[in-house]
């Protein structure tokens, strides 16, 4: 789909709209509404879980000194009083399943907190999880339907799906365990220091060399992960786009060149993700051969101390296991750099998304009736990356509650009328606030040219987009009011629109045709389906309305996808209706049928029909004739035969191809 050229807005309107998140934690922060609670029963659980932990290597230390060697025995300043009511260390050596006891509680009160803590965790990374889908979701339904045409949907999908995952992991399994990192690696420290402050030290010098490994492999991570993340992107787009066109691609036999290209995208995917394993690997390895040798100093040095008497046996045992504490600290910390690198990654692609600017009404939006004249003025309009001008100064006039016909080659700006008309596309001249109705009709159309366009930005990768200059400009007025000045949804509630090529639900034909309105009882969807000229077609199912419809209408024909399209529209009642060629793939009796009963049901609402068909634009009130988006000639089908040499021709080409045809029957 052609990417859509916006205004660009000027630098004091930049600095007047902030970005909604302009910092990494500030969406991280937003996405922890209702999370923040659990986290902090985490963090609380957690940290007794670590003192607990340290517990138990000094209970161990001090049963084997006072076992082992009664003289050196020092009983640690938290248990002292209940030594000396006990009995003192003569009690103790005398009944050691005190001790036992007391790591068994010991044992007890920390499984119970770590039962709490994983909890807690799990709670509060699931409703992450659902506040960042939510949110999303939320956000992208309400996004300009231009950003769609730029954004494929595989890369979009994978944004939502696996980025997320990524911040989710990242959030619940590396963020959340900073504070217990953090406690662990400072009370195993203060242990260490206060068994022996030398060995201390020995251990302590690996920790900046832990931390400098891991940030020299911050940024390397970081870049192999943002490539593969982007393939990914690529390959969810090719397998999304494949699955949902399996029809086109068999009835081509693409099966082979589809297959080839998906592999071959796979391939780069995985080479990729192989450089990044790596990466890893190296990372891993480096990280574990600096474990290793902290933990042979301190075997060497800490027997060295015990045999020169320095430290006891009970200490050493101690320490080597507050030792195996603190690497696990620390090669967390190394891991959190790592995991930061990616989710880095995924909260910019996240914030992308979050970033782009939402649908707005003006602060003065009215909701005003729309069965009234519509005109176009001036309309000049392009797609970004084209050349020419899609529409070109179109000025036409629609008379309320009739019926309106628009002629045109392919390519001519018959659906980008209607597109505009409905505000999925937005004219420049929408976003200046402070031009009045009459400037704007005023401002000469040299000037408008030159109107500069909205600068895109992409924060998920911080680069620069080139400027563009966009051609647009005019006004489209409902009754007199700008549609600028409208507020969307009211329009679109307002405005039904059925396409050449529409889109079903994976739903029944029943929940399709009442999807705006699923109160409706189902005489209304059978009138609606009357209308169409579908209901004859429905009883002929064998589960009627009921007949669950596939992803994209894909168990209809196209006749019955446009006219369950049509039935889908006709039962809100729109005050404006507009069919873009939704009936090219009905036969002429069933057109003809179908307009005759839109006649008698729409009497009152101002009817647009988009058509190649002269039969079917021929009774309309009135026609357009577009030329390369310029308008030909405007009338009544006898005043266009007439005047309109492009609409003789197409007129001649059809009867006589259809008289032919009738010929060529009878003989």
């Amino acid at each position: 789909m052609a990417k859509v050229q916006q205004s660009r807005k000027t630098e004091s309107q930049k600095a007047a709209a902030p970005l909604a998140f302009p910092t990494r934690w500030s969406l991280v922060i937003s996405f922890l509404r209702g999370v923040k609670k659990w986290y902090v029963l985490f963090m609380i659980t957690s940290t007794i879980v670590s003192v607990l932990n340290l517990v138990n290597p000094k209970i161990i230390g001090f049963t084997v000194d006072s076992v082992i060697d009664s003289e050196s025995a020092e009983v640690p300043w938290w248990i002292a009083p209940f030594v000396r009511k006990a009995g003192g260390l003569e009690w103790l050596r005398q009944n050691l399943w005190a001790i036992a006891l007391f790591v068994a509680l010991v044992a007890l009160v920390r499984a119970i907190s770590r039962y709490i803590a994983e909890a807690s965790s799990f709670r509060a990374s699931e409703t992450l999880v659902k506040n960042m889908r939510d949110d999303l979701f939320s956000h992208i339904l309400r996004l300009p339907y231009s950003w769609h045409g730029e954004n494929s949907t595989g890369d979009i999908i994978q944004r939502c799906t696996s980025d997320v995952e990524t911040v989710k992991v990242f959030l619940s399994d590396q963020l959340s365990q900073l504070f217990v990192t953090i406690i662990m690696l400072f009370l195993s420290l203060f242990f260490m220091f206060r068994i022996n402050v030398r060995l201390a030290l020995a251990a302590a010098i690996f920790i900046p060399v832990i931390v400098f490994y891991s940030l020299f492999f911050h940024s390397r991570i970081a870049s192999s992960f943002e490539k593969a993340d982007e393939e990914e992107g690529k390959l969810s787009s090719i397998a999304q786009e494949n699955l949902t066109g399996v029809r086109v691609v068999r009835a081509f036999g693409r099966e082979s060149y589809e297959r080839e290209r998906f592999e071959k995208q796979n391939q780069l995917y995985t080479s990729y993700w192989v450089k990044l394993m790596r990466t890893l690997s190296l990372f891993w390895t480096s990280g574990d051969l600096v474990t290793y040798l902290q933990t042979l100093t301190i075997l060497v040095y800490g027997s060295q101390l015990a045999v020169q008497g320095r430290l006891t046996a009970g200490d050493l045992i101690a320490f080597i296991s507050y030792n195996e504490m603190l690497v696990w600290p620390i090669r967390a910390l190394g891991r959190m750099i790592a995991e930061m690198s990616k989710a880095g990654i995924s909260i910019d692609r996240l914030r992308y998304i979050m970033n782009s600017e939402e649908e707005k009404d003006l602060p003065d939006a009215v909701c005003p009736p729309l069965n009234q004249d519509i005109e176009f003025q001036h309309v000049t309009y392009a797609y970004e990356n084209g050349t020419d001008d899609v529409l070109s100064d179109v000025s036409f006039k629609i008379k309320g509650g009739t019926t309106f016909g628009i002629l045109g080659g392919t390519g001519s700006g018959k659906s980008t009328l209607m597109h505009l008309l409905d505000r999925l596309y937005d004219l420049p001249e929408a976003e200046k606030k402070d031009m009045d109705s009459q400037e704007a009709e005023d401002q000469p159309r040299a000037e408008k040219k030159d109107q500069p366009c909205a600068e895109s930005q992409d924060l998920s990768f911080a680069r620069k987009e080139e400027k563009s200059v966009c051609q647009g400009g005019g006004r489209i007025l409902i009754g007199g009011t700008d549609i600028s000045k409208i507020k969307r949804a009211y329009l679109r509630h307002h405005v039904g629109m059925v396409l050449q090529e529409p889109y079903l639900f994976s739903r029944t034909l029943s929940e399709n045709i009442a999807i705006t309105q699923p109160e409706l009882v189902m005489t209304d969807v059978r009138d609606a389906a009357r209308t169409a000229s579908l209901d004859e077609t429905v009883e002929h199912f064998s589960k009627g309305y009921d007949t669950y419809v596939g992803e994209r209408g894909v168990t209809l024909s196209g006749g019955q996808k446009q006219r369950t399209a049509i039935a889908q529209m006709l039962i809100r009642r729109p005050e404006i209706m507009i069919f873009d060629d939704s009936l090219s793939a009905v036969d002429a009796e069933t057109d003809a049928k179908i307009r005759a009963a839109l006649k008698t049901r729409t009497r009152g609402s101002t009817t647009i029909l988009i058509s190649h068909r002269i039969s079917t634009l021929m009774h309309a009130d009135s026609i357009l004739v577009l030329d390369h988006g310029k308008v030909s000639a405007q009338g009544t089908h006898e005043e266009l035969l007439k005047k309109s040499p492009i609409y003789r021709r197409i007129y001649e080409l059809q009867v006589q191809g259809s008289a032919l045809a009738e010929r060529r029957e009878t003989e």
